[in-house]
């Protein structure tokens, strides 16, 4: 039994009631289905479900009803045609990734880019024949010079990861359909509820569930839309014999975490908001980085491209990496860890954890210094927030 639903209906009603398919039994909240395979009637059904020719479940791999259920609450979230879920985030990249370009062909990407996703582009892709250029993500002239005749696809994080730039999506989507390329977009810090890349022109949207999504530090996931067309013809086979399928289990969880996205952004985003600007007037602090904030580099394009700041910040203190782990190992509330996205306010050092393997010159081009440090700013109270912030400032 599936659900009614309106195409009209807001996030917040969406987001508790998108795509529930419910069975014989009613039950409220959506079922868990922890099976790997399906039962047929007769042999005759059996042949007739994977011809396509009737509708129905054959395989978890292939599709799930939990895992059915979460990509079509992300579909009206996201405002997309059609989605596939996977085991995590660097699943779902990855699979976007190399299922739209074969050997002989040319990717251009943003270099401020997550370290995994960096090493995709320039370790694995060219591994395989591909050919990459890594641009400077925030100047236009630079994605337009990188343009070659085999260019088939532009990949980009915005904001990006962990200094908050932000690219002009709509003015890369441009060059992109130009020239006959997608644009893939990585959405993890904006969150669909403050940016929406498909509708500023992107063809394709990434996320960490893992993150936001879930929100609570409980599972891994990631999801990947785009219209129905490109994941039949490019996404679908792929995701189909590789297997980075995400588990029944976990798309039930991240269902539950779809169901409070907007209340936990909303306070994270505020709270982050006024940690930055405590941080900006501190003398111990050399620089922050939010999209909220007038003196963001790319304020002009926040405010056109993205409904709020986010809930991470960044900033850098003037001590350099003694300072910054000495801030670190201060904080009481705020705790060190390398994921971002959660209820609990978390510190990460990146040029020490998820950064590390990048090049020194790499990092400084990118704005990673020693005393560079990124904050995901969780539910506690923003009080409480500034409070252990500014103690463990005190002690730098």
């Amino acid at each position: 039994m599936t659900d009614h639903f309106e195409d009209d209906w807001k996030p917040q009603t969406a987001l508790v009631h998108g795509g529930v398919q419910r069975s014989h039994f009613g039950e409220t909240s959506e079922a868990i289905y922890l099976t790997q395979g399906f039962v047929y009637d007769s042999a005759e059904a059996a042949e007739a479900r994977f011809k396509g020719e009737v509708p129905g479940f054959v395989y978890s791999r292939y599709a799930n009803p939990t895992v059915d259920i979460f990509e079509r609450r992300m579909c009206a979230l996201e405002g997309a045609e059609e989605a596939r879920a996977m085991a995590s985030g660097m699943a779902a990249v990855t699979a976007a990734l190399l299922c739209s370009v074969k050997a002989g062909d040319h990717v251009v990407a943003g270099r401020a880019l997550f370290g995994s996703c960096r090493w995709v582009v320039e370790t694995l892709m060219p591994q395989y024949g591909i050919e990459t250029t890594l641009v400077d993500g925030t100047r236009i002239e630079e994605w337009k010079a990188a343009v070659r005749p085999n260019t088939r696809l532009f990949f980009l994080e915005s904001p990006t990861n962990p200094t908050l730039e932000v690219a002009d999506i709509a003015a890369v989507a441009d060059i992109a359909n130009e020239i006959g390329a997608r644009l893939v977009v990585d959405n993890v810090f904006a969150t669909p509820m403050l940016q929406k890349p498909l509708e500023l022109g992107a063809h394709v949207v990434v996320y960490s569930a893992t993150k936001h999504i879930d929100g609570q530090g409980r599972c891994l996931g990631g999801v990947v839309l785009s219209d129905r067309e490109w994941i039949d013809e490019h996404l679908q086979d792929f995701f189909r014999h590789t297997g980075p399928s995400l588990s029944p289990f976990n798309a039930w969880t991240l269902l539950k975490g779809l169901e409070t996205l907007p209340l936990r952004v909303r306070q994270q985003t505020e709270s982050a908001g006024r940690i930055a600007d405590f941080l900006a007037g501190h003398d111990k602090v050399a620089r922050v980085i939010y999209p909220g904030r007038a003196d963001h580099p790319q304020a002009d394009i926040v405010a056109r491209q993205m409904k709020g700041g986010s809930t991470l910040l960044c900033f850098e203190l003037k001590g350099g990496k003694s300072e910054a782990f000495a801030f670190e190992n201060a904080l009481r509330i705020v705790k060190i860890s390398n994921n971002l996205g959660d209820a609990k306010s978390l510190i990460t050092h990146p040029a020490t954890t998820t950064h590390k393997n990048l090049a020194e010159e790499a990092r400084a081009e990118l704005g990673i210094g020693d005393g560079t440090l990124r904050l995901s700013v969780g539910l506690e109270d923003g009080d409480d927030l500034i409070a252990d912030v500014e103690r463990a400032l005190a002690v730098v």
